[in-house]
C-alpha cells in the first residue's frame, strides 16, 4: 500500500514582500497586517537601532558628529537624523557604516523565519529602492507592495506622531525616488485611508493575488 505523502514536503516557500510608500504612509501598519498570525514581518529600523548601539559604530559616530550625540543612555537619533539629512555627504557616510551590516541581519532574520515556517515574510525597509542597487533589496523579494495614503494625511501623521513641522515630510521625500516611480514599480497598491476593516480585507484579497502571480523559486 502506497504511504501518503507529507503535507510539509510539498509547503511552498515562504512569500516575502517588500514594502514600498511614501512617509507616514501607514507601511508598518499595513506590512503588520499583511503578516497575520502566521507571517512575520522584519524591520529594518529596529535592526539600524541596533546597528547604532554598537560600541564601534557609537564610537564613530561621537567622533563624526559630536560626542553629544552618544552622552545619553543611546545615540541621540533625532539628533543624528537630523544632522545627515541636511549633509548628503554625512547620510552616503552613515549609510556605508549601517546598511550592510542591517542586510546581513535581515538575510539571517528571514532564514530563521523560513526554518520556522513563516509565511509572508515582510520586510520593512525605509528607502528601500533607494538603497537598493548597494544592497539589493528587491532580489529579497517575491513581491513589492506600495502603500498609498493622501498627502494631507501622511502630513497630519507626521506632525502629530513624529513631532515634525509642516513641509518637514516634503522636504525629506524631495530626497527619495519620486512616489509614481515607486508606485509603478509595486506588484500591488493597497489604500490605506485608515479603515482597518477595510485595509484587512485589501490585504487579504492582495494576498491571494501575489500567491497566484508569484514564480516558483
Amino acid at each position: 500500500m502506497a504511504l501518503e505523502p507529507a503535507a510539509h514536503l510539498f509547503r511552498p516557500p515562504a512569500l516575502v514582500l517588500g514594502m514600498l510608500g511614501g512617509i507616514a504612509s501607514g507601511k508598518s501598519e499595513v506590512a503588520r497586517a499583511f503578516a497575520g498570525t502566521r507571517g512575520e514581518v522584519i524591520e529594518a529600523d529596529r535592526i539600524a537601532h541596533e546597528v547604532l548601539e554598537s560600541p564601534p559604530l557609537r564610537s564613530w559616530i561621537a567622533a563624526r558628529f559630536g560626542p553629544e550625540l552618544t552622552a545619553g543612555q543611546g545615540v541621540d537619533r533625532a539628533a543624528l537624523g537630523a544632522r545627515v539629512f541636511a549633509d548628503p555627504a554625512a547620510r552616503a557616510e552613515l549609510e556605508a557604516r549601517v546598511h550592510p551590516q542591517v542586510r546581513l541581519a535581515i538575510e539571517s532574520r528571514i532564514a530563521a523565519a523560513r526554518a520556522r515556517h513563516a509565511s509572508p515574510i515582510v520586510l520593512d525597509i525605509p528607502l528601500l529602492l533607494e538603497s537598493d542597487a548597494a544592497q539589493h533589496w528587491t532580489a529579497l523579494c517575491d513581491a513589492l507592495v506600495f502603500v498609498d495614503a493622501d498627502a494631507k494625511v501622511r502630513e497630519a501623521r507626521a506632525t502629530a506622531r513624529r513631532g515634525w513641522p509642516p513641509g518637514e515630510l516634503a522636504r525629506r521625500e524631495s530626497i527619495q525616488l519620486p512616489l509614481d516611480l515607486k508606485r509603478a514599480r509595486a506588484d500591488v497598491v493597497i489604500e490605506n485611508d485608515g479603515d482597518l476593516d477595510a485595509l484587512s480585507g485589501r490585504v487579504a484579497e492582495a494576498l491571494l493575488t501575489l500567491e497566484a502571480r508569484r514564480k516558483p523559486r
